[in-house]
């Protein structure tokens, strides 16, 4: 062990030369994981951006026209987006404000939280052939994009209910203590204090959350199928087939014929997810004022 300099009366500890490899280590990684995903990402910008065009954004793939769009898929994403936020979000915070406010420890909160780990590692190709036997055989859904979101609330609801209750036991206990004790009940205090509290990481568990339905193939293949056709009624239309942009991209790239075309889906892709999360946090901020 080094032995300290005695300067002016104050100790200055020598810097070990291992400290200095372990320091140079950790910067190294940061540095290189950085470099990854700048890397994949000019990549992807450099093949796909060529593809991006008006046609290429508002047709359909079509044999007879030669055209291969991607307007449909990007209505089908948004779709299965909106669906399965709008059923995951609130039974996830409802799960999490349970397991954080009002459940006392013992055996069903240790179910419940063993389940929610279960779920998490559970492979998509599992949920998606789940999806097709529950969703689309015994409730008669068939191949559609609401069984599609179905299965993928059922999917994410792990990753809403985690960050939500991470973001719940963030919040000060002094909150509680001081609202309980001004005489407030207790769902008026986890409505008026906790929850605009932990909006942040509420906010944050819903962007984690697109960013895995957006990026899934596997459980959409079994249950919302592949069909690329244009919607004829807008509010019928979740309970039609359609492909999602990474279903397509999958089929595209797999027979080989639209590689290129892959990668522009992929830009596609990555703008919406930065579009999304934009408006999100802005909904976030306001949400917070």
């Amino acid at each position: 062990m080094a032995k300290p300099d005695v300067t002016g009366g104050l100790y200055v500890k020598r810097t070990r030369t291992f400290d200095r490899i372990v320091k140079t280590a950790v910067y190294f990684c940061a540095g290189l994981t950085v470099l990854i995903l700048v890397s994949m990402l000019l990549y992807i910008v450099i093949r796909g951006a060529p593809q991006i065009n008006w046609k290429f954004l508002s047709t359909a793939p079509s044999s007879l026209k030669g055209t291969y769009g991607i307007l449909p898929s990007i209505i089908n994403t948004l779709y299965i987006v909106f669906i399965t936020i709008l059923i995951a979000t609130p039974i996830g915070v409802g799960a999490a404000i349970y397991l954080n406010e009002y459940a006392k420890k013992g055996k069903l909160v240790r179910i419940i939280e063993f389940t929610i780990e279960t779920l998490a590692g559970i492979p998509s190709i599992i949920y998606g052939l789940f999806g097709a036997i529950f969703f689309g055989e015994i409730m008669k859904l068939g191949y559609a994009i609401i069984t599609g979101a179905l299965t993928l609330s059922i999917m994410v609801l792990p990753i809403v209910i985690r960050t939500t209750q991470e973001a719940l036991k963030m919040v000060p206990q002094s909150y509680r203590e001081g609202a309980l004790g001004s005489g407030a009940t207790k769902w008026y205090m986890i409505r008026t204090i906790i929850l605009p509290s932990a909006v942040s990481g509420i906010v944050t568990s819903v962007i984690l959350s697109i960013g895995r339905i957006v990026g899934e193939s596997a459980a959409l293949i079994f249950t919302a199928g592949a069909a690329d056709n244009l919607p004829k009624n807008w509010l019928t239309h979740p309970g039609t087939s359609g492909a999602t942009l990474t279903v397509q991209m999958y089929f595209g790239v797999s027979n080989g014929k639209y590689i290129d075309e892959g990668f522009g889906i992929a830009l596609v892709l990555i703008v919406i997810v930065l579009l999304i999360n934009i408006l999100t946090k802005q909904l976030s901020k306001k949400l917070e004022k």
